[in-house]
Order: structure tokens, then sequence, then C-alpha cells
């Protein structure tokens, strides 16, 4: 997209970016079997420039989510298969001696494309899981003193496997926070599971899928989300969410000015797919769990997402929305 293209889709009305998103998810939804509301979830991530760690069972369709999304948006993709003998060269790239031009020359790694699935990333060592903290909060790569830009959009996925832990690396929590979103896409229904294999009898859906949106105009849709209005009191309302979850009894740790940040971001980014010009309570209302949930740390207990779920839903009640 040329900058006078940008410029005119960036002047697009709320209503119209909001069209544009419903095409992007109808678009996906014709080639993946996935809940509405996980989704969207994505979808938020997206526009809020965040990034989305998916735990879920093997096989229920992350990939191909991954793929679609890239395809809609005509966005480059690139997988990532984290082992634990998988280097941080091996994903961010690394320099190569050129011996015709005498000097070294960088080679990008995987992470330079738009949309980057980074499967099973509990299975790569700690050193490989620190070289993309880098990339995921400063949005660049620093190999050998050079910083290199990644490009926008970029958007990782990540994935991991929430019953299987031998051979696994637990994320650190600065690695944790660094998703904005946390999903899980969960099996579908039988109904749906059996139309998918009909779908796939007759190939690949996915690879048939036609672009909806271009990088240009997603990232046109990515800066009106940033200029969604945020009142005063939706802003102290999150704050307000913020301290409930770090005065609760239940909780080790809980969510960081980081968190409120990410969720004030997320809410203004779901306003505008539903067509508004400012953010209300529903928006945090409806994003809370899937932002806040990954960030509270609630111990060795023993399910500490459905604790998490808790204590944030304990808090949605007891903190009035003004």
């Amino acid at each position: 997209m040329e900058p006078s293209e940008r410029a005119a889709a960036a002047r697009l009305e709320p209503d119209e970016l909001g069209e544009a998103i419903e095409r992007l998810a109808a678009n996906v939804l014709s080639a993946v079997h996935v809940r509405a509301q996980t989704l969207e979830h994505v979808l938020v991530a997206l526009l809020a420039e965040g990034h989305v760690l998916v735990e879920d069972f093997p096989g229920v369709g992350k990939t191909a989510l991954a793929r679609a999304l890239a395809r809609s948006i005509d966005c480059q993709f690139a997988r990532i298969q984290c082992t634990s003998d998988l280097l941080p060269a091996d994903v961010v790239g690394s320099n190569v001696y050129d011996q015709r031009e005498l000097r070294f020359e960088f080679r990008p790694g995987p992470v330079f494309a738009n949309v980057v699935l980074v499967d099973e990333i509990n299975r790569a060592s700690p050193k490989t899981q620190s070289g993309l903290l880098e990339c995921m909060q400063e949005r660049r790569v620093t190999v050998d003193v050079t910083s290199h830009e990644l490009a926008r959009p970029f958007l990782v996925l990540a994935t991991q496997n929430p019953i299987e832990y031998e051979g696994t690396y637990p994320l650190p929590e600065a690695q944790v926070d660094r998703f904005m979103i946390r999903i899980s896409m969960g099996y579908p229904d039988p109904r749906s599971e059996a139309a998918m294999l009909a779908e796939h009898a007759a190939g690949d859906r996915v690879q048939a899928l036609q672009p909806v949106l271009d990088a240009g105009e997603l990232i046109a849709a990515q800066d009106a989300a940033k200029r969604v209005h945020a009142s005063e009191a939706l802003r102290d309302y999150i704050v307000r969410l913020l301290w409930r979850t770090r005065e609760d009894r239940r909780v080790e740790v809980g969510a960081s000015p980081r968190a409120g940040l990410m969720l004030l971001r997320a809410a203004k980014a779901r306003a505008m797919m539903k067509g508004r010009d400012h953010a209300l309570p529903d928006d945090v209302q409806a994003l809370a769990e899937p932002v806040l949930g990954h960030r509270l740390v609630v111990g060795a207990h023993q399910d500490g997402r459905e604790l998490a779920g808790e204590v944030i839903a304990d808090a949605l009640a007891s903190v009035p929305a003004l």
C-alpha cells in the first residue's frame, strides 16, 4: 500500500474499520473451525500489536489458525518448531561470513516474518526463549551490537501443551508477561468436527484462502485502534481491578502495571472491532480473564489457571464500573 492509500485507510470511520475486521474474521472461519470468541481474542491481539499464548492439546488447529490468519492479511508466515537443541540464532538469525565480499552478512531468521508460530515454546531452552524477549517487546533483533527492525505487522502465536511436561522448560514470568492474551482453542463440537473431516477430504482449505486485507490496511487499523478514546473513568476502573488482584490473599503476585497497559490496549482494539471510537467497561470485562489470567502468580496450586479465573471473576464482581 502506498503512503497516500495508507493515509486514506487511516481516515476510515470506526464502523468501516469494524466491517473490515468482520470480513477478516469471516475469511478465517471459512477455512478453520474455531470458536468465535477465541478468534476475537486473536484479532484483538493482532490489532493491539500484542502476542498470543495458546495452551492446548496437539491437533486442535493451532497451526491452521496461524496460517489462515497470515493468508487472510496477505502477510508472510513462519513456523518455528521448538526443541531442546534449538539455538537463539536459529530463531533470530546470525551473521555469516561472505568469502566473496570479504565481509559478514546478516541472514535473518524466521522471526522476521509477520505471523510467527512458535510451536511448543516450552521445549526450547531458557537461552533460546530469552532470544524472543527483545523480538516481542522491542520489535527488533540485536546481533553483534547491530539492531535489525522487524516488519509491521508482527504477531507471535506461541503454543504449549498443558499436560506434557517431560523435557520442557517452564516459561519464566518475564516471558509469559510478553504475551498480551492467553487462549485455549478446545475441541470443536461434533457437528463442526464432522464438517472439518469432509472439508479436508477435498484439500487444504487454508491454502485456497484469498486475502481480504493487506499489510498496509492492517497497519492503518492498528494505528486507528491506538486512537480509540479511553476515558479517565475507564483507566481508573482498570487500575482498581489491578489493585483488587494484588490484594487478594489467594494470589502471591497480582497483575502488574504492564498488565494494565495491555488490558487498556486490548479494550481499545475490541472497541474498534465493534465499530466504536471509544472503549467501554464491557470491553475491559470481556478481556480481563484472557489478558490478566496468565499474569497472576497463584503458587503451586493444582489448577492455577482455574484459581486465577476465580480471582479475576471476583474482582470484576466487586469493583464497580463508574
